[in-house]
């Protein structure tokens, strides 16, 4: 009997050992970190390196430098781009399906791109922002095309204005940008918001007639003034013909790799979209399935009691006031406060070996993840 209880002694003083490491490397995570949701990344968290303007946009494409461009929706996408450094950000119309559970982009109003326009330009510091004027904003009437196109400079804080229009639309990208004065980046081939009009989802521009038209597209947008032409869904044959014609930058989606440069839908390339992935989209990381694996095991550990740990997660008063806090509740409510003791701190001195690593465990993942 002795001899077991000196192995039960050894292996809970063991127990308590690894769980005082593993609560300093909790405390110390904790402490490291240099945001959250109380107290947001300030703006030397994110970057330091030079604004991004229209002219760095014509440099780029001048020395012959690809350009990078990723979709944001909100301030902390915003931020995941740039800390990742891309030049350019679009607050896409593609927010209808993937933020908000819409079946198509022309779902989405002006009052929604306004919205998730100003929450990526707070987390915005040196990328060039552009937003989408959504379906029903422009194709009226050059009038009502200017004054949205006004209102998303003005409310939604963007820096230029993306439209799907090919030269039928020009004259209205012309007023926008030379009688508005603002910029101006066209959509053409796979437009989702006249996808219905095109038969669906489809690729543009496969016939020979067909390849001709996107070209006339682009050649008439160049000459109404806009800065660059996203190209989607398209063969990358026809893209090559109509980047090499054009003295203005095109970004690619699905588009292949001779534009100069190139778009994806940030939801689609991290996988937290359900619904279906293009087949023009590389999928650079599966946080779909790691955020509800975590979300899950939030959600054990809240019912299981071992989220949050005391000493870990909480605040503490002072010794001396919690004293006389307890002294008050207990007179003036009749009111027994429970022990502030941390559950590893039970754990351990009861020689639950097993209990206390599960905890230590649960609150370094809980808080590195």
């Amino acid at each position: 009997m002795g001899h077991y209880m000196l192995i039960s002694a050894a292996t809970a003083a063991m127990a308590a050992t690894r769980t005082a490491a593993r609560i300093a490397q909790t405390r110390t995570i904790l402490a490291a970190a240099r945001a959250y949701s109380a107290r947001p990344a300030s703006a030397k968290d994110i970057t330091d390196r030079p604004k991004v303007t229209t002219q760095t946009i014509k440099k780029l494409y001048t020395d012959g430098k690809p350009i990078a461009m990723m979709t944001a929706y909100d301030y902390p996408t915003a931020v995941a781009c740039e800390r990742a450094g891309v030049d350019m950000v679009l607050v896409g119309d593609s927010l209808a399906m993937v933020a908000l559970g819409h079946e198509n982009t022309s779902e989405v109003t002006m009052d929604d791109m306004i919205h998730h326009s100003k929450a990526v330009s707070r987390g915005m510091r040196s990328a060039f922002l552009v937003t989408d004027l959504p379906f029903g904003s422009y194709q009226s009437d050059e009038t009502s095309a200017v004054n949205n196109a006004i209102r998303m400079i003005k409310e939604g804080r963007a820096e230029a204005l993306k439209l799907e229009v090919g030269h039928r639309g020009a004259p209205k990208v012309d007023a926008i940008v030379n009688g508005a004065g603002i910029p101006v980046v066209g959509h053409i081939g796979l437009t989702p918001q006249s996808a219905v009009a095109l038969g669906g989802f489809r690729v543009q521009g496969k016939s020979v007639r067909n390849a001709q038209a996107l070209v006339d597209d682009a050649l008439a947008l160049q000459d109404a003034g806009c800065l660059a032409i996203v190209l989607e869904a398209m063969p990358s044959l026809v893209a090559e013909t109509i980047t090499k014609l054009l003295r203005i930058p095109t970004i690619g989606i699905g588009a292949g790799s001779s534009t100069s440069g190139q778009v994806l839908v940030l939801s689609d390339m991290v996988g937290v979209f359900d619904r279906f992935t293009p087949k023009f989209c590389q999928n650079y990381a599966d946080l779909g399935p790691r955020m509800a694996a975590a979300i899950g095991e939030y959600n054990k550990s809240v019912r299981a009691g071992t989220f949050p740990i005391e000493g870990v997660h909480t605040y503490a008063m002072p010794a001396t006031a919690e004293e006389n806090w307890r002294a008050y509740v207990q007179k003036q409510f009749g009111l027994e406060l429970g022990s502030r003791k941390s559950p590893l701190d039970n754990a351990s001195s009861n020689g639950s070996a097993s209990e206390a690593k599960q905890i230590a465990s649960v609150s370094v993942k809980s808080t590195s993840a």
